[in-house]
């Protein structure tokens, strides 16, 4: 099993924050369109003394699912509203 964990910094957060919460919600609702991924979970930073945003934990059951899953439709339309106010992000992938 592959376990994929993004954190993410975006632009003018308190100004974005109602894209964040939309966003978490489409990350989440990923699950009942792409059979590949066994789950999936995101959440929005509680600690302001964080500098990441928002938190995404993938996991399916090796690197071609999360192939499928990195460029799969749905997926990409999220990635492209995470990108307009995307600052930075962080990812590792690892095998459990």
């Amino acid at each position: 099993m592959i376990k994929h964990i993004v954190l993410f910094k975006f632009k003018d957060y308190s100004e974005n924050i109602k894209n964040v919460e939309e966003i978490k919600r489409d990350l989440e609702a990923l699950k009942t369109i792409i059979p590949q991924l066994i789950s999936i979970k995101a959440g929005i930073n509680v600690n302001p003394k964080e500098a990441y945003h928002l938190a995404l934990e993938v996991e399916v059951k090796d690197m071609a699912d999360l192939e499928i899953y990195a460029t799969h439709p749905e997926h990409l339309k999220v990635g492209k509203r995470i990108r307009e106010i995307l600052d930075s992000r962080s990812c590792v992938d690892y095998q459990i």
